[in-house]
């Protein structure tokens, strides 16, 4: 059998993403699992560690180039190095990055951002907004969108019949509303829902302790409620070769566990590890 093509998207052209790339596909564990395709803009144009709109221009073209080649068949995955959400805003791009891109280039809005790690699985409900209005963002229809979405892409990691966990958005999940509601009056109701139609998910847990408790193997996937909530454990117990999958998407698409680092661009000593983990998780995800 042939191994799946796998499309490489270097980023930001400023930032590290070109170097991790580079150092990717020269690893013997990427070209053992996939053949890469590397996507990147024409050379120049850009200064390396420097935010710019031409930068996020670039960014953004080559990763249209990439979905339209994984929708046309042409690659079986996409790995994307980091973009610059403030590069893309300067370049007048409405999307605040990878997530909301792609589903914009898909067709559809029926996804979620999950990172994956041996040690931690995790999938976000919300994810680049302010935290003061996470709350109101959280309704039954975004956590039972969110638990559905989770429960279909599992298989795709080897999980048949994934044991969820939702994490509470109020310390102590609430405290029976004398710390906030949300816990009570839309997770919980969400839980109680998703077990009448079979799913295995159980909370909402004081997010304090649930993700010790999935990283004993207690659950297979957290929910967390907000961005850093499900962010900071994941890369406290495995950042560098953690990947950021987009689910729900029709294609597959992995990414890097971290940001474009200008501080470090075109020093030659950007750590590739995530990318690697990257690349050879979409192969895995396509020959699956």
């Amino acid at each position: 059998m042939r191994k799946p093509r796998v499309a490489l998207t270097v980023g930001d052209p400023a930032g590290i993403g070109p170097e991790i790339v580079e150092k990717a596909i020269a690893d013997a564990r990427v070209r053992a699992v996939c053949e890469p395709v590397v996507f990147a803009p024409p050379p120049g144009g850009v200064r390396k560690g420097e935010v710019s709109a031409a930068a996020g221009k670039a960014a953004h073209d080559t990763i249209v180039r990439a979905v339209t080649a994984a929708k046309n068949r042409e690659v079986d995955a996409i790995a994307t190095a980091p973009v610059n959400k403030l590069a893309f805003a300067q370049a007048g791009l409405p999307w605040k990055g990878h997530t909301d891109l792609l589903a914009h280039l898909c067709g559809t809005s029926r996804v979620a951002m999950m990172f994956h790690a041996p040690e931690l699985k995790v999938v976000l409900m919300t994810v680049h907004v302010p935290l003061r209005e996470v709350p109101s963002l959280i309704t039954p229809a975004l956590v039972d969108q969110t638990i559905a979405i989770t429960v279909e892409a599992l298989p795709k990691f080897g999980i048949y019949q994934p044991r969820l966990a939702i994490a509470g958005l109020n310390p102590h999940a609430g405290e029976g509303g004398v710390l906030g509601d949300e816990d009570d009056r839309v997770l919980a109701p969400a839980v109680a829902a998703a077990r009448k139609q079979g799913i295995d998910v159980k909370g909402p847990f004081p997010a304090d302790t649930v993700f010790v408790r999935a990283s004993k193997g207690e659950f297979d996937c957290v929910l967390a409620c907000y961005h850093d909530q499900g962010l900071i454990p994941v890369k406290l117990l495995a950042f560098g070769h953690s990947v950021n999958v987009t689910i729900g998407l029709p294609i597959i698409r992995t990414s890097v566990d971290h940001g474009t680092a200008f501080d470090i661009a075109g020093k030659g000593i950007a750590d590739p590890g995530s990318m690697i983990a990257a690349v050879t998780l979409a192969a895995r995800m396509a020959a699956h």
